[in-house]
């Protein structure tokens, strides 16, 4: 079945796209790893159609709505960004993109930056507006953990602030190439390790570090086994990134967009911290924000 159009969610590493039927229905969701970081300019083009090629139509245009790192300043091409406070960026603020394939017309959702203190997002701007599809009068944080951990201050339907926590890539970088590879592969996750380590690193932020080590040494010395000490791990990154957030999230209402996991541990963390807090799925958010940028482009050419 033909699309009407095609949903895109273009990140640093992957691609995804939904293929569109009549009334939002999804008739078939297609990924590669072909993502912005692996990719020149020129490359994107291919790159989409070689994932969805075969269902464009021999004739006429198929919309094409583009969320993430393809509007980079490295990527497909450059949508300049929103300023906070902004309401989540959508198409009437998106850049089209000049095509060799005449199928498609394309459109790339631009991002949101902050001047003070500097910040930047892109894709999760399209997260958020799915998100306040569903709760259109939320006034709170939105959590949105990952590699690069977002913390999104909403209200009026706007994105008032956020700030931006590299949690994700520092736990990757320690967990892979750092003295504590030797000590935090695999094992299953203690819950208590990971709370204990939460505690220490927001009582104590300065000597995180030293904890750090001190993973090495006790599966050296005490035997700890990997485990423990990868939930110690998360847990003193968690925690050192919660004290750094509380202006945030202290005395405000919570979201934490996820499932399993990572959402899981950012709960827990800061329910510990007496946080109202309340985990909801991200699936399909990014959809729900790209539809909405349609059904506007859609009813914009009637």
């Amino acid at each position: 079945m033909t699309p009407d159009w095609l949903a895109v969610d273009w990140g640093t590493s992957h691609l995804r796209v939904w293929l569109m039927g009549p009334d939002g229905a999804v008739l078939d969701q297609r990924r590669s790893d072909r993502g912005m970081g692996h990719l020149s300019r020129d490359q994107f083009e291919p790159a989409l159609l070689a994932l969805v090629g075969d269902a464009l139509p021999d004739g006429g245009t198929v919309p094409v709505i583009v969320c993430g790192m393809a509007g980079s300043r490295q990527g497909w091409a450059e949508a300049p960004y929103a300023t906070v406070p902004c309401a989540p960026p959508s198409i009437g603020a998106a850049v089209a993109v000049t095509t060799a394939d005449p199928r498609l017309s394309v459109f790339i959702v631009p991002g949101i930056k902050q001047v003070s203190p500097p910040d930047v997002m892109r894709g999760e701007e399209t997260q958020i507006a799915g998100f306040l599809v569903d709760d259109p009068g939320f006034d709170g944080v939105l959590c949105l953990p990952g590699t690069h951990c977002k913390w999104v201050h909403i209200s009026a339907g706007e994105v008032v602030s956020f700030r931006t926590f590299m949690t994700g890539e520092l736990f990757a970088l320690l967990e892979q190439a750092s003295v504590l590879r030797h000590s935090v592969k695999g094992g299953d996750w203690e819950a208590d390790a990971f709370a204990s380590a939460v505690e220490d690193a927001m009582s104590r932020p300065a000597t995180v570090a030293a904890e750090l080590f001190s993973i090495r040494a006790a599966a050296l010395l005490e035997g700890v086994g990997p485990g423990p000490s990868r939930a110690r791990l998360s847990g003193l990154l968690i925690g050192l990134e919660l004290a750094g957030a509380r202006p945030y999230w202290l005395g405000q209402d919570i979201r934490v967009v996820g499932a399993g996991g990572i959402a899981a541990a950012y709960h827990d963390a800061l329910a510990a911290q007496g946080a109202s807090v309340a985990t909801v799925t991200g699936d399909g958010m990014a959809l729900r924000g790209l539809r909405t940028a349609y059904e506007t482009l859609r009813e914009a050419a009637q």
